[in-house]
């Protein structure tokens, strides 16, 4: 785990993991797009449509992406079904559940120019890092968790403060420690 971050955040490896972040956030909101204006049944279907977007990724990344974004499949009212999004509520219930789970786990929060650690309670980092990463962020760029500690990659420009304040307005009844 230490390998990984350090070449994260190594010169040219923070450009790398920016990179890949920015284009994960752009493959999201593309996801949304098409699935919101197309009638999409498969996930090949939504691979080509994703390819012609000039987005290359495997089955297991889009997966994973569709997870993500809470997708579900829904009768089309014939024979098939479609991908639909979540509805407004659903979305806030659920962002309900990640801040409950958020409160649940976390001890401390703290940041450098670049990163924010949060400190967990044993065997919630997992949990913590999730809910952190469903409440989709603009301030962050990702998540990497360990068992009771997470280092959360503060976009270039963003400080600390910032993620705190934003970070508030998900959870309004954190509570700094």
């Amino acid at each position: 785990m230490l390998f990984a971050f350090g070449f994260l955040h190594s010169a040219r490896g923070g450009i790398l993991w920016e990179k890949i972040m920015k284009e994960r956030s752009s493959r999201l909101k593309t996801i949304r797009r098409l699935i919101k204006n197309n009638r999409i049944e498969s996930q090949d279907e939504l691979l080509n449509f994703l390819l012609q977007e000039g987005f290359e990724v495997t089955q297991a990344t889009l997966s994973r992406d569709l997870k993500l974004l809470k997708v579900g499949k829904m009768s089309d009212g014939n024979s098939g079904y479609v991908y639909t999004l979540p509805s407004d509520e659903e979305r806030v219930e659920s962002e309900q559940i990640f801040v409950q789970d958020f409160l649940r786990g976390y001890v401390s929060i703290d940041w450098n120019a670049t990163t924010v650690v949060i400190k967990t309670f044993g065997g919630h980092a997992d949990a913590v890092a999730n809910a952190l990463d469903c409440l989709n962020m603009d301030e962050i760029l990702g998540t990497v968790a360990g068992d009771s500690c997470i280092f959360a990659s503060l976009k270039s420009g963003v400080t600390g403060e910032q993620f705190m304040k934003a970070l508030k307005k998900h959870i309004p009844d954190l509570e700094e420690y």
